[in-house]
C-alpha cells in the first residue's frame, strides 16, 4: 500500500492507476497510461456498473467497478485520473487526497480559484502529487521553445497572442461543455490552455485583465481577453466553440518572434515544429523530438510519484491558471476591467 508521506516502496515500482469516470476524454488517456513506462492501469469506475464493465472491456482496462469510492478504498491503487465534469473535480480530488491517492485531474482544476486552492492544500497535507492535465507543456517541444524565449533571438518579451477554438457543426441538445451547472464554457474548456501559454511564457500573473464574451445557455460560447503585465508586456487570446479549429500562439519580443501554429497537439505528430522570425522574415524552422505528449505527461507524473518529492511548480501553475480564468470570467460577466490582487 502507498504511504501518504512517502514514495513508492521501490524507485522502479509501477504506479497503479484507477480512473474515476468513463467520460469521452478518458479514452484519450487510457492508451497513454497503458504505454507509459512505470505506469499500470488497473481499474475504471462508473456510477453505472454495467457501463463500467463495458467501458473497461472496450478500452482494455482489467476491471470495471461501480462507484468512485471503491477505487479510492482499494489499497492496490496508487493514483487516480479524474476526467469527471468540472464541477466534480473538487469533491473527488479532496476524497482522493484523503485516501492517499495521487491525483492527475483534467482541467480546469476547479470551478473557481477557492476550489483550486483547497485541492492543492489537501494534496499537500496528505503528501500526494496533484497535476492538471495540460499535456503540451510536458512535450519536448515546449522545452525547446522555452529555451528560445530565454536565450534565443526574441530580445525582451513584450506580447503573447494565442487562440484555441473549434466549431460545433450543430449545437447539441446537451453537451457538458454547454452546461453551466457542470462548469461549462469556452474559457474553462479552451481558454485555460491560452492562459497557461501566457503563464508559461511570462512566468507571472497579469495585474489586470479584461474579457468580452458571447453567452449561450448561460455559458460563454466565445471569449476574447486582454491581459496587462508589468515591464511593458501584454497578452491577448480568443477561445470559442463557433470558429474552425485553431490552436496557435505567438510570443513577440523586441528583436524577434516565435510562432507555433499547433501548440496543443502537433498537426504532424512525427515532426513537431515551430518558427522564429525577425524583421527580415524567417530566421529558422525548428523541430523537436516527437514522443506522444500524453505518454510524456503520465511518465512525468509517475516519476514525481515514485520520487516522493512533490512537484509544487505544477500545482502552482494550475492554481495560477485558475486565478487568471476567474478574473477573466468576472470581467466578462461584469463588463469591466478586473484587477488581480
Amino acid at each position: 500500500m502507498l504511504q501518504r508521506d512517502a514514495a513508492l516502496s521501490a524507485s522502479d515500482a509501477e504506479v497503479r492507476f484507477g480512473i474515476l469516470g468513463t467520460a469521452r476524454i478518458a479514452t484519450k488517456l487510457v492508451p497513454a497510461i497503458q504505454q507509459a513506462s512505470g505506469a499500470r492501469l488497473s481499474v475504471v469506475a462508473s456510477r453505472d456498473p454495467e457501463r463500467a464493465r463495458q467501458w473497461a472491456q472496450a478500452e482494455g482496462v482489467p476491471l470495471g467497478v461501480e462507484g468512485y469510492q471503491r477505487v479510492l478504498d482499494d489499497p492496490d491503487i496508487d493514483a487516480v485520473y479524474i476526467p469527471l465534469p468540472n464541477a466534480m473535480h473538487h469533491e473527488w480530488t479532496l476524497a482522493a487526497a484523503e485516501a492517499g491517492k495521487h491525483v492527475l485531474c483534467e482541467k480546469p482544476l476547479g470551478v473557481n480559484v477557492s476550489q483550486a486552492e483547497e485541492m492543492a492544500a489537501a494534496c499537500r497535507e496528505h503528501g500526494v502529487q496533484l497535476m492538471d492535465g495540460v499535456m503540451w507543456v510536458h512535450h519536448p517541444r515546449a522545452q525547446a521553445m522555452k529555451e528560445q524565449l530565454v536565450s534565443g533571438p526574441l530580445g525582451e518579451l513584450r506580447r503573447v497572442t494565442s487562440a484555441f477554438t473549434f466549431r460545433f457543426d450543430e449545437i447539441p441538445d446537451y453537451d457538458i461543455r454547454l452546461d453551466p451547472l457542470m462548469g461549462g464554457g469556452s474559457l474553462g474548456d479552451l481558454g485555460w490552455y491560452c492562459c497557461r501559454a501566457t503563464l508559461w511564457a511570462f512566468d507571472t500573473l497579469p495585474h489586470r485583465v479584461f474579457a468580452a464574451a458571447r453567452y449561450f445557455r448561460d455559458v460563454d460560447m466565445n471569449l476574447s481577453a486582454l491581459l496587462w503585465y508589468d515591464d511593458q508586456r501584454m497578452a491577448s487570446f480568443d477561445c470559442g466553440f463557433d470558429v474552425e479549429l485553431r490552436k496557435w500562439f505567438e510570443v513577440a519580443g523586441t528583436t524577434g518572434s516565435l510562432v507555433c501554429d499547433d501548440f496543443l497537439r502537433p498537426w504532424d505528430q512525427a515532426r513537431p515544429r515551430f518558427w522564429t522570425h525577425d524583421r527580415n522574415g524567417l530566421i529558422a524552422q525548428h523541430t523537436a523530438d516527437a514522443p506522444i505528449q500524453e505518454v510524456v505527461m503520465v511518465e512525468n507524473f509517475c516519476q514525481a510519484v515514485r520520487s516522493g518529492t512533490l512537484r509544487e511548480d505544477w500545482v502552482a501553475d494550475a492554481v495560477a491558471t485558475q486565478r487568471m480564468c476567474d478574473a477573466l470570467q468576472r470581467s466578462a460577466r461584469e463588463e469591466k476591467v478586473v484587477e488581480l490582487a
